[in-house]
């Protein structure tokens, strides 16, 4: 087998192979709707909003301290809030003190 490489995988790859029969193709009318749901995904908008100096303060120390620029901070928190994964602190407190009392 000249020219094959031998390359090993990793075990999300090999999990992959591994199931690969268990996979059905899709339509190519939901095949066209993925495609075109990765794009928007891909694609990014410039956008100026008005905020507090304080806060821009605050965003710029958090994202020094996560290590990221805070204009990737800012969409970040955005995405999580409209994908409806950004959690309130008072939520993750509330569930603690049950899980507390129900031991």
């Amino acid at each position: 087998m000249e020219g094959k490489m031998n390359t090993a995988l990793d075990k999300f790859e090999s999990d992959i192979e591994k199931n690969s029969s268990s996979y059905h193709p899709v339509s190519e009318k939901k095949h066209k709707r993925i495609e075109s749901i990765l794009e928007k995904s891909r694609k990014t908008k410039n956008i100026n909003i008005r905020i507090s100096e304080y806060d821009l303060e605050k965003l710029r120390e958090r994202s020094d301290k996560e290590g990221i620029p805070y204009q990737t901070l800012v969409s970040s928190i955005l995405h999580k809030y409209v994908s409806d994964q950004l959690v309130e602190e008072k939520n993750i407190l509330k569930s603690l003190k049950l899980l507390v009392r129900s031991k």
